[in-house]
């Protein structure tokens, strides 16, 4: 047999490994065999990747990164390539787990996969010095509690974060307070908004909670993370800081009727 023919058997090989894991939502390039090569979304996440990787050091040499919520693995394999010396990836779906510890093997990276809930990941008892957290918020029944968590329990400088947005993109300045009977504030586009799906969007059962731009970036605020900068339209790059008062993940401080939660 020839090179050329061992090479075509071998793709062959690797394609059929892929797509019977599949159906992949990371399109990631295993050496010329594409795990999603007809996404709907075209080369994703990598076109989004592109738009934002500068913005990210280059070398992580000595670092840590937890990537939550960590589906096919790629942008776990990106932290590795950039040298980081331990990459967590969570999922809570063993089927995306498998493609990643897949994906990841083949290309030779010695990464940890591990089955977790964003809801669990005080069980780590760690922080890490970069925290990936993309594409999750929006299928979150309660993505407040998840912002909560991660900045109490894992986070230790640096949060990757991406969520789809829909709305008006404007962000207007919000008062410390307003009174009961003002009401205008919220017919105003630029007013924090996060919109409810009660069935499902874009045929996914799992969309619940989709935010406008000023409402995804008070909720980073107000979970305890400075955004420091946003790369592209859906991608914040924030630091750990502070929680304000109130952010408690369980028993927030203003509690019920005003009262300080026991």
């Amino acid at each position: 047999m020839t090179r050329l023919a061992t090479d075509a058997a071998s793709s062959e090989a690797l394609r059929r490994e892929a797509d019977a894991l599949g159906p992949w939502f990371h399109n990631i390039d295993l050496g010329g065999v594409w795990t999603a090569p007809d996404h709907f979304l075209g080369d994703y996440p990598g076109l989004k990747w592109r738009r934002f990787a500068s913005a990210l050091s280059a070398d992580l040499t000595g670092k840590s990164v937890l990537d939550i919520g960590c589906n096919g693995g790629f942008y776990s394999i990106e932290m590795k390539r950039r040298g980081a010396s331990r990459v967590l990836g969570l999922d809570s779906d063993e089927r995306y787990l498998a493609q990643a510890r897949f994906a990841a093997s083949h290309l030779g990276h010695d990464i940890e996969f591990r089955k977790l809930s964003v809801y669990d990941v005080g069980a780590l008892a760690e922080r890490f010095d970069v925290v990936l957290f993309m594409g999750v918020l929006y299928h979150l029944r309660h993505p407040m509690l998840a912002l909560d968590l991660i900045h109490e329990h894992v986070a230790g400088d640096l949060l990757v974060f991406q969520s789809m947005l829909r709305g008006s993109s404007q962000v207007e300045p919000v008062a410390d307070d307003y009174d009961f009977w003002d009401m205008d504030q919220f017919e105003r586009p630029g007013y924090p908004r996060l919109h409810f799906v009660e069935h499902s969007y874009a045929h996914d059962w799992t969309n619940w909670w989709i935010p406008n731009r000023a409402g995804m970036e008070a909720m980073l605020r107000a979970s305890g993370f400075t955004i420091e900068s946003r790369p592209e339209a859906e991608v914040y790059l924030c630091r750990r800081a502070p929680a304000p008062a109130g952010a408690e993940a369980v028993y927030p401080a203003r509690g019920i009727n005003g009262r300080e939660g026991r």
